[in-house]
């Protein structure tokens, strides 16, 4: 359509969304549409187009939503913190290990200024907050990934407060759940990286001996050695829809096996139809999801 403006409401908040013209960039739009309505903030700051439906979205109604688009539904990354919110009842969750930071032992270059600029820009020491919570009232052992943080890479500390967080479902006698959202192991560290995937797949295998349930919720995207670890060893695997799983790109392995390979194999979907996870659940069933599975297994 032409250059209108339409509003619509969700539960009573007013979600203005803008509609572009074909092949008009959004940037050039919203500066037409600034001077029309006299916007003066900076508007990237304000705007957001959405992958999804390509409407231009003010971004707090995004984080309002739950950081989906309130006109498609399209599912933006969630952080660390908002994600407890969502999963854990309010005013119960105590945050372990938070001080725990990495260090550059490899002196990788530029490695301590991307550490400095994430914490900065995330507000988190490392890529992963994780504690003790209550779901629905039932005591759990979390650990949230933050894809913001590097890319939700996994370090030695990434790696090292996912062990702690599956060690306190053992010593705690509680359910362990990670969500994990991540590029994979954190190159700037090299071996001692790779060593957290046998390190945290084997605090899974002392988890599961001590007849505690993991539930791991791998979310859009989950890759490289977190997919090839414990990302995969849930008992039970929930994921959201059209979220990305998977280790390779996909580039990568048709170049390897030289094979096409067929389209969308590594969403949720696909994989969920393969028999790779368990459950697929939106966003704002989560939560419920959780309480009805622990109530059946606790």
């Amino acid at each position: 359509g032409g250059g209108k403006m339409k509003f619509f409401s969700l539960r009573r908040k007013k979600y203005a969304t803008l509609t572009l013209k074909e092949n008009e960039e959004p940037q050039v739009f919203i500066e037409k549409e600034k001077e029309k309505s006299g916007i003066t903030e900076e508007v990237s700051e304000l705007w957001e187009k959405c992958p999804g439906c390509s409407e231009i979205i003010i971004k707090k109604d995004i984080g309002r939503n739950m950081h989906k688009c309130p006109n498609c539904d399209y599912y933006y990354k969630m952080g660390a913190r908002d994600r407890i919110k969502l999963l854990i009842d309010g005013g119960s969750f105590e945050e372990m290990d938070a001080d725990l930071t990495s260090k550059d032992f490899l002196e990788f270059e530029g490695y301590e200024e991307k550490l400095k600029s994430a914490k900065e820009k995330t507000e988190l020491n490392e890529g992963v907050v994780s504690g003790i919570g209550n779901i629905e009232g039932i005591k759990v052992s979390i650990a949230v990934m933050d894809f913001n943080f590097l890319g939700g890479s996994m370090g030695s500390v990434v790696g090292e407060k996912i062990t702690r967080a599956i060690e306190r479902g053992i010593t705690e006698k509680i359910p362990v759940i990670v969500v994990s959202s991540s590029g994979g192991a954190r190159m700037y560290e090299g071996i001692v990286s790779l060593m957290q995937m046998a390190k945290t797949s084997a605090a899974v295998e002392r988890l599961k001996a001590s007849g505690q349930p993991f539930i791991s919720i791998p979310v859009n995207p989950t890759t490289g050695g977190v997919t090839a670890s414990f990302a995969m060893l849930g008992d039970i695997i929930i994921s959201e829809p059209n979220a990305l799983i998977g280790f390779a790109g996909k580039r990568v392995i048709e170049e390897t096996i030289k094979q096409k390979l067929p389209k969308g194999f590594q969403s949720s979907e696909f994989l969920l139809k393969h028999g790779m996870i368990d459950l697929i659940t939106k966003r704002e069933d989560m939560k419920a999801t959780l309480v009805k599975i622990l109530r059946n297994i606790v």
